[in-house]
């Protein structure tokens, strides 16, 4: 879409709205920034800014809307009468992306999936670039994009529902479960923004597509692309599939699983997904295996942080939803000492009775859904009432025994204590680190 000399806001002044910002500047657009927060919390705009409302549309052809930005407020919707184009900033700096796209998208595994992605196919020697709602923002990407090159992005519901023209050449969907019900309303919103990662593929493209989660074997009939399957149980063809002690691509077998370092089912599904991405992508199959056995891991996922006093630490601040926490549990045998909540995302916390019943010692809870929590899981596990991280942290400290585990997987957000789950995982890895023996 051609840009040059249309008047156009973006809202959300985060790390991606201000790349939008940049990008949509040098390709000669007049640009204004809006978000909730003041230009005194917004230092070095470089663009006119104006506070997000109404007043933000006016005299605008083009509305830039970055992930955190909901598109459904009356504002938006009276401006796309008026005949404002809305779109999201994956959406805009899909415009100038040179290259093809790998898109990842799902409730979880997104984040290792996605990385693990991008390590594959440089171990192969492919080029390629990863991004999205991991690290680098695609509008920041679009300088060192290149035609030979593949951009990795990590796509998330918020940034699919507002994306109409964004064509992913290969695009993964990991699981659907029920996960920012807060801001879409129902699942089937959720499912359906999903779903839009297959919106404009052709006959040309690949799907990868998880056999075991029903929302996604139905997005199947929804593509036009070439479906290949993965599933760490059963066998699938086409697709990449777990046969006994072996990962199989396609009656291949290219990596045992007693190698695997990653901890959790879970993660085999990633590996599958990620290996079947990258071979699709021209990863040739001998190199998928060694591939993932370098593959260092992400942080805040299952994250190993230190052994204190025989006790093991494990950061999981990525775990924001509640089947993340579900997965993260079925990791781990007994012994749990697990630190639970945050801001609430209009979740469902009884399905963890049975997992917290049979595998933790205790329950710590922390953040804004503290009482919710304990009201959902009710006498299935002691629970303890600490505030924050500070005290839940000293609290398992006190009364953890030699070869138990305090697991951080608070099937939460962290907007209410935390500028997101990423500091959250960070001050918890510091106060571990600051622990005595």
């Amino acid at each position: 879409m051609e840009v040059n000399g249309l008047r156009v806001t973006v809202f959300g002044m985060g790390k991606s709205g201000r790349a939008t910002v940049d990008l949509l500047k040098a390709h000669g657009a007049v640009v204004r920034a809006s978000d909730v927060k003041t230009t005194a919390e917004l230092p070095g705009l470089g663009v006119e800014f104006v506070p997000q409302g109404s007043a933000a549309l006016e005299n605008c052809d083009l509305a830039v809307l970055s992930p955190g930005v909901p598109p459904n407020q009356p504002m938006f919707e009276d401006a796309a009468r008026r005949g404002v184009k809305i779109v999201g900033d994956v959406e805009a700096a899909s415009w100038f992306l040179r290259g093809p796209i790998l898109g990842i998208t799902g409730a979880n595994g997104k984040t290792t999936t996605t990385a693990l992605v991008g390590h594959l196919l440089q171990t192969a020697g492919i080029a390629c670039q990863v991004g999205g709602n991991i690290g680098t923002p695609v509008a920041a990407m679009v300088e060192s994009s290149r035609d030979d090159q593949w951009n990795v992005l990590e796509l998330s519901s918020f940034q699919l529902e507002t994306s109409d023209t964004l064509h992913v050449k290969i695009a993964a969907a990991l699981n659907v479960t029920p996960d920012h019900l807060d801001r879409h309303g129902s699942f089937e919103n959720y499912a359906a923004a999903k779903a839009r990662i297959f919106r404009n593929q052709t006959a040309s493209d690949f799907a990868v597509l998880n056999a075991e989660n029903e929302p996604t074997v139905r997005y199947a009939a929804l593509t036009q692309a070439r479906v290949h399957w993965f599933h760490a149980g059963a066998t699938v063809k086409p697709g990449f599939y777990r046969q006994d002690d072996q990962l199989m691509a396609d009656g291949v077998p290219f990596l045992a699983v007693p190698e695997v370092k990653l901890r959790g089912r879970h993660n085999l599904e990633n590996i599958l997904a990620a290996a079947c991405a990258a071979h699709l992508a021209g990863a040739p199959l001998e190199s998928l295996g060694g591939g993932v056995l370098s593959f260092p891991g992400v942080e805040h996922r299952i994250e190993f942080v230190r052994t204190v006093n025989g006790t093991a630490y494990y950061n999981d601040s990525k775990a924001t939803n509640v089947d993340a926490t579900v997965k993260a549990l079925e990791s781990f045998d007994r012994g749990l000492w697990v630190i639970l909540g945050g801001k609430d995302k209009n979740s469902d916390y009884t399905v963890l009775r049975g997992l917290l019943r049979d595998r933790a010692k205790a329950v710590l809870l922390i953040g804004a859904a503290a009482e919710k929590i304990a009201t959902h899981l009710g006498d299935c596990v002691r629970l303890e009432q600490c505030g924050d991280l500070a005290h839940a942290v000293a609290l398992a400290h006190r009364e953890a025994l030699p070869g138990d585990t305090v697991l951080l997987a608070p099937a939460c957000a962290s907007f209410d204590q935390f500028s997101g789950y990423e500091q959250r995982g960070r001050v918890f890895k510091q106060l571990v680190s600051a622990l005595e023996n």
